[in-house]
């Protein structure tokens, strides 16, 4: 696609998915040229125009979209919500209004109060451990529904299990480094939906994955998209 501001039509064309039967895991992040996931202590420092366009458009396209806890503390995660326009493309398709909203947190380091909760559209899922749900799950009644998956550590794929038992199939996942890394060493990552922002950061800021054990994990090249701010938004699928 050639430089320009590509439209919410021509993104949903480029990032349109195959089918929405199978379970599909995709990752959406922001880097620097130089590999740094934040900027200034946050990853939406790094965004543009464009990448806040499709962000909207990779939401609309989700059953449920996957953040952990710590991103939503470092990037201020309020209630996530589609537009008017976007409602009409979901109900065209016979989706829910809204895509869900589920959070992970091992340790269940969250308040009711949080504005992830208060200023939620649709109820949130609270995914955690067999033992952070026992100790404080009672606590979020109000406003989530508690998901546990492991006794001691998340089990991404039983959290998985629990969204087909939705019928949540199409997962967007966004971030942060930690959770993309267990999601990763796990070899549970479908796509990988990756904007290169035309930056250098140096410093010591994070890689989009952190803590996967060392492997090469190949993906192939889907599709490139790129805008007139220098901005390249580059799809992965795993092979």
């Amino acid at each position: 696609m050639p430089a320009s501001k590509p439209t919410r039509d021509e993104l949903l064309e480029a990032y349109a998915l195959p089918d929405r039967d199978d379970l599909r895991v995709r990752m959406n992040f922001v880097s620097s040229a130089d590999g740094a996931v934040t900027l200034d202590g946050t990853s939406g420092a790094l965004g543009g125009p464009t990448d806040r366009v499709l962000m909207q458009v990779l939401r609309t396209m989700a059953d449920v979209v996957v953040v952990g806890a710590g991103t939503v503390r470092a990037e201020g995660y309020g209630g996530i919500c589609v537009d008017d326009r976007d409602v009409d493309w979901r109900r065209a398709r016979g989706l829910d209004d809204q895509p869900a909203l589920a959070v992970v947190s091992g340790g269940l380091r969250l308040e009711p109060g949080d504005a992830v909760f208060a200023e939620a559209v649709r109820r949130p899922v609270i995914v955690t451990t067999d033992a952070a749900a026992d100790a404080r799950g009672d606590a979020f009644d109000a406003v989530a529904d508690v998901l546990p998956c492991g006794r001691d550590d998340v089990d991404l794929a039983s959290m998985f299990d629990g969204f087909r038992q939705r019928g949540w199939t199409q997962v967007l996942c966004e971030g942060g480094p930690h959770l993309f890394g267990a999601l990763l060493g796990a070899g549970l990552v479908d796509e990988v939906c990756l904007t290169l922002a035309p930056r250098f950061v140096g410093g010591g800021a994070g890689r989009i994955a952190q803590d996967a054990p060392e492997g090469d994990r190949r993906f192939g090249l889907a599709g490139v998209v790129t805008d007139d701010d220098g901005f390249v938004f580059l799809r992965y699928r795993a092979l």
